[in-house]
């Protein structure tokens, strides 16, 4: 149970700052934001709150933000449609009832001649009773009911479309920027949790079965030599630990201010093959805030670079898809990292965040680097490609990756639990 909970707070973290970041730079941009989404699938949870509805979904494989003008907006109100309105004060209509108008008392009916809910905000028609034709102004904020379920009407100022290449790159990149941020942050915080580990010349944690233990040596013993041979860094000492397995090595250390000589046998553990020295102790560490900064970057580097080069073997061949891992082979892993305790939790889910921030970069159309992708051939043309090309481009693509995911799916169940 506690794999299945670490499991749904890792990825669940991961997709809610990725839909965060696109959910920040779409309302700077003032796009209208109609669902914040974590899941797919059946409703589990909504909450409304401002025009934003807020709700967790079934199927934990994602999220989404949904952005007014990304779907086919409102319903064309046609020349004849009988529609109930209600209006505020200043006379704009607040409401547009399309059906079930019994429920609706004060509304008054018209029948429209023209409507326009994105430019004019206006609706033309004749209300009951009278002949003479009518302008009545809408609300920017006015709802348009359909079978008891509000929606709100989007202006053209208010939908994707109407934003400039840039904010519209900024809403779509903010997805996987917001990922490496989440890496960064949670790797500064395991610095200061644990230390950033230096190349002094020093012993670190101990473990308590290990050969340093047994002998005498303790955290923060200060190591001079090593059979004589003086040592200045830890990369020194491990480097004679390994070399000698099996052997007694003699310590010269330091340790308040008194030399001490200590015999130490370094057990021997065998590591792909090859036989090498341990004595169970840890690189020392210094909490320092500048330092964990500066940790928490290099760690994004390092493993931003690694995925990237294993990416690069994917399309090179070096790499296979079977190799690959789905939901279960990431369920399996945390599995295994989760008994290793919460800090090592905590880099894995670091890793998966800048591993996801990357996936979506892919120019695959339906992720976020392919719409950045359409982005960039825009600006090239001066002018955006056919939104319904375009959304045919990302429907297939979608297709394609679900088709993809499901085989990553069935590799990972045989291997793991099939063989």
């Amino acid at each position: 149970m506690s794999t299945v909970i670490a499991f749904i707070v890792i990825f669940g973290a991961l997709v809610f700052f990725h839909e965060l970041g696109h959910f920040i730079f779409a309302k700077r941009a003032g796009i209208l934001c109609r669902e914040f989404a974590i899941g797919f699938g059946p409703k589990v949870f909504a909450h409304k709150k401002g025009e934003t509805v807020y709700t967790l979904r079934l199927l934990p494989l994602g999220g989404y933000v949904r952005m007014a003008g990304e779907d086919p907006e409102m319903v064309d109100l046609k020349a004849g449609h009988r529609i109930g309105v209600i209006f505020n004060e200043q006379q704009e209509i607040t409401k547009i009832i399309l059906n079930g108008r019994d429920q609706y008392p004060d509304a008054r009916v018209i029948e429209v001649e023209q409507a326009d809910l994105e430019h004019q905000l206006e609706i033309r028609g004749y209300e009951d009773g009278e002949e003479e034709l009518q302008v009545f102004p809408i609300h920017r904020e006015a709802l348009i009911v359909e079978d008891g379920i509000e929606s709100q009407i989007s202006p053209w100022d208010r939908q994707f479309a109407s934003k400039t290449l840039w904010e519209r790159f900024l809403a779509i990149f903010a997805g996987p920027l917001f990922n490496f941020i989440l890496a960064f942050v949670v790797f500064i915080v395991i610095a200061i949790v644990q230390g950033v580990p230096t190349n002094e010349p020093e012993l670190g944690k101990l473990t308590e079965d290990g050969a340093a233990k047994k002998a005498g040596l303790l955290q923060g013993d200060q190591v001079v030599s090593i059979n004589g041979e003086g040592v200045s860094s830890w990369e020194d000492i491990v480097q004679v630990i390994q070399k000698n397995p099996n052997e007694e090595l003699d310590f010269t250390i330091e340790r308040d201010s008194k030399t001490l000589d200590v015999p130490v046998v370094p057990e021997v553990r065998e590591i792909e093959g090859e036989k090498i020295g341990m004595i169970g102790v840890h690189s020392p560490v210094e909490k320092t805030f500048f330092g964990s900064v500066s940790y928490g970057a290099k760690e994004t580097y390092f493993w931003t670079i690694e995925i990237v080069r294993l990416l690069g073997q994917l399309v090179t061949g070096q790499f296979s898809i079977d190799m690959l891992s789905g939901p279960v082979g990431i369920y399996v892993s945390t599995d295994t990292v989760a008994k290793s305790g919460i800090l090592y939790l905590a880099k894995w889910a670091g890793v998966l965040s800048i591993n996801l921030g990357i996936m979506n970069l892919l120019p695959i159309p339906a992720l976020d680097g392919g719409r950045l992708m359409f982005f960039l051939v825009e600006a090239v043309r001066g002018k955006p490609i056919d939104r319904r090309k375009e959304g045919m481009v990302h429907f297939v693509g979608f297709a394609l990756l679900m088709l993809l995911m499901i085989v990553v799916t069935w590799n990972d169940i045989q291997r793991f639990f099939l063989q």
